[in-house]
């Protein structure tokens, strides 16, 4: 169910089980990428399957509604904002349950816009960190076009990541809205059939 983060009471369950014991050393990571006062970087819900999770989720950067103040201070599908209303909707309609995923963000600090060459390659050591963590991984899904650059990036970086460990990467578009700003419908037709394309094969692939 989308938007769940709005309900207070939802949203101190998910606070309370921040350090449960699947995503307890995503969180623990986490903190340590929050430096400083600028530096800082939503954890990731406990809905998700967290180090037990088979499919990662790569978006662009972290958004306001992942924020402590007017947001929910998670990374999650369930926050209150269009964006994750649409890519949960996406994930139950191909039947990939949040205890399948973890999101993240090529460049995984807030600055809200779109992140510059520097902080792409900047994005990339805690990628490869992440990855460490996830053991189970089958599937890397990768939103719009800066989280496509910063994988690129980190592919040319560590190409025996993938090599090893054999892991598919779908490439789609974001969910939010600005990726629909077309003038032509039938463009704007063919980026949302893209999209159910990539979360149907993510499940065909979970599923084998």
């Amino acid at each position: 169910m989308a938007r769940r983060m709005a309900d207070p009471a939802y949203h101190q369950e998910q606070c309370r089980r921040q350090f449960d014991e699947h995503i307890a050393p995503i969180n623990q990571f986490v903190d340590s990428l929050r430096v400083s006062r600028e530096d800082w970087i939503p954890y990731v819900a406990p809905i998700y399957g967290g180090t037990q999770a088979r499919l990662l989720s790569l978006l662009r950067d972290p958004g306001p509604k992942t924020r402590e103040k007017g947001g929910s201070g998670f990374l999650s599908m369930e926050n209150d904002d269009a964006t994750a209303e649409a890519i949960c909707h996406y994930y139950e309609r191909a039947g990939i349950p949040a205890s399948e995923v973890a999101p993240w963000n090529i460049y995984p600090w807030y600055i809200n816009r779109a992140p510059t060459a520097v902080e792409l390659k900047r994005g990339i050591e805690p990628l490869r960190r992440l990855l460490d963590l996830m053991p189970k991984l089958r599937v890397v899904m990768i939103h719009g076009v800066s989280a496509q650059r910063g994988w690129d990036r980190f592919h040319a970086q560590h190409p025996e990541c993938k090599a090893v460990r054999g892991f598919r990467v779908i490439k789609t578009f974001h969910t939010s809205r600005q990726a629909f700003w077309h003038r032509d419908p039938s463009v704007r037709d063919a980026r949302r059939k893209h999209l159910r394309d990539s979360f149907a094969e993510a499940s065909r692939f979970l599923s084998t």
